[in-house]
């Protein structure tokens, strides 16, 4: 982002596995003593693809800024990790020393086993029945995937719905609508409430209309209808979403203000900043998959999370909120990292301020053009070869970048998905960097909110030339946001 660049590599055929500097068994180094920060200019972030040395904690996990680590040429975008390091007691001699070690370990490994069973509930293939009938309203499956993808959103958030009798989406007529059914369609979705209903002008020739039947679901009380009063058709906003309170940018990185970006969350693993995430609904997260190895049962307990929201300094943190349920993608890739996408259900629903805000959605029409500027936040390093991530919350401006150009032979040379978007500066310079792994990347739309376009995933190195960094599109993976958020509803 300042513009340094560092000597181009030669990609490998697939992108680096996740850990590289340090292995998901292995306990972290001693931690030095934190001194106060101090002051300085404001450092312009980038991204690096490796994973950043584990750093031990204070009794309130802080990053500090420190010498410079060897650079790994061609990893994925990792993490900061900062963990406690606790001090050993001994009971009696080394008999009883052994046996509570066995214990100890067995109690680990079963509590370990047990929560990683319970952490990938949400990635197993769903149980069908052969009769199971889709979008009917009634859920067959037992983990409703036959009803958890009947419902998305248009232009101007025109509500769609897909039925058993209609086959295909279509709007819903706004006769008959009301705050009761608007509630009721995004408790379904996984919000807790609706924030706005009303109607739009519609130029559709068939329609759904709301019958008096009560079921759970919407699709179970629509019906197909040719008319509908004045083509007039619903519209729905289940949060107010994309708007923080203040807009103050300088393009080409800085530290963000408190407010800025109000969905941006610090995941915490057993005490240290591990990833980013985004604020998508008061009970969920969304976030990179590569966040969770499945090598390491550990990273998928729950329990061993925490999620903290409106921080801009890791030397800040308010109470956290626990993890109740990790899904991950179920064609995750972690050797393409194709599919690189998380979701988290925390315990408890956020509370919203004015710092902590939900970052919308976009609709299933909804594209971004190349060119279009957008925004990527994090606590990563600040610069290529950096041993420790950003204490202070960083943004910076980034490009999208034609798909077709990143899977150039100079580039990406076809590693690039369609699940996957480029995003950056050719030429070097503006970039997302290491410790940002699941963080956000929004663009605003014309309508004045900020939605989620990307999910910070990997790339090569820190702002280099022709190595943009690389996100987890949310557009082609909407659909599967919808339905686990809908499964996992509150």
């Amino acid at each position: 982002m300042d513009g340094t660049q560092t000597h181009n590599v030669q990609c490998e055929e697939n992108p680096p596995p996740y850990y590289s500097v340090v292995k998901p068994n292995e306990p972290p180094p001693s931690y030095v003593d934190i001194q106060a920060l101090p002051s300085a200019p404001a450092i312009i972030p980038f991204y690096i693809h490796h994973h950043l040395p584990q750093i031990p904690a204070p009794h309130t996990p802080q990053p500090v800024i420190a010498p410079t680590a060897r650079v790994q040429p061609d990893l994925p975008r990792s993490s900061l990790v900062v963990t406690r390091s606790k001090k050993a007691r001994c009971y009696g001699g080394s008999g009883g020393f052994l046996l509570i070690l066995v214990v100890i370990g067995l109690a680990i490994w079963l509590g370990v086993h047990y929560s990683a069973l319970l952490a990938s509930k949400g990635s197993e293939v769903d149980n069908c029945p052969s009769s199971a009938v889709g979008c009917d309203g009634h859920r067959d499956c037992k983990r409703g995937s036959d009803e958890s993808h009947c419902v998305r959103f248009g232009a101007g958030n025109e509500l769609q719905v897909m039925t058993s009798n209609s086959g295909h989406f279509l709007p819903v007529c706004s006769a008959g609508w009301n705050r009761s059914l608007a509630d009721q369609i995004c408790q379904q979705l996984g919000f807790r409430v609706s924030y706005q209903y009303g109607s739009l002008t519609s130029t559709s020739s068939s329609f759904l209309s709301v019958s008096d039947q009560s079921t759970e679901n919407i699709q179970g009380r629509l019906k197909v209808t040719s008319t509908c009063p004045g083509q007039q058709t619903a519209s729905l906003l289940c949060s107010d979403c994309g708007h923080p309170h203040t807009s103050s940018r300088i393009v080409g990185g800085n530290v963000a203000a408190l407010g800025q970006w109000p969905w941006q969350a610090s995941l915490h693993f057993k005490g240290s900043h591990t990833c980013g995430g985004s604020l998508v609904a008061q009970d969920f997260i969304l976030t990179a998959a590569h966040c969770f190895p499945k090598d390491s049962a550990s990273r998928q307990v729950p329990s061993n999370w925490r999620v903290y929201l409106g921080v801009v300094s890791q030397y800040l943190l308010p109470l956290p909120y626990s993890v109740e349920q990790i899904t991950l993608h179920e064609l995750y890739n972690s050797h393409t990292n194709d599919y690189d996408i998380a979701i988290l259900k925390l315990s408890l629903p956020a509370n919203l301020s004015s710092t902590v805000q939900p970052v919308c959605l976009p609709a299933f029409d909804q594209t971004v053009s190349v060119d279009t500027q957008c925004w990527t936040s994090g606590f990563g390093a600040t610069f290529e070869g950096a041993g420790f991530g950003s204490s202070k919350l960083m943004e910076v401006a980034v490009n999208i970048i034609d798909s077709s150009v990143c899977n150039g032979a100079e580039v990406y040379n076809g590693r690039i998905t369609q699940n996957m978007l480029c995003a950056g500066d050719l030429n070097g310079g503006s970039d997302s960097c290491q410790g940002d792994s699941g963080g956000p990347l929004v663009c605003q739309e014309s309508d004045g909110r900020w939605y989620l376009t990307g999910v910070t995933s990997w790339g090569v190195g820190c702002g280099r030339k022709n190595s943009p960094g690389i996100y987890s599109n949310v557009h082609s993976l909407l659909t599967w946001i919808h339905s686990k958020m809908e499964q996992e509803r509150p």
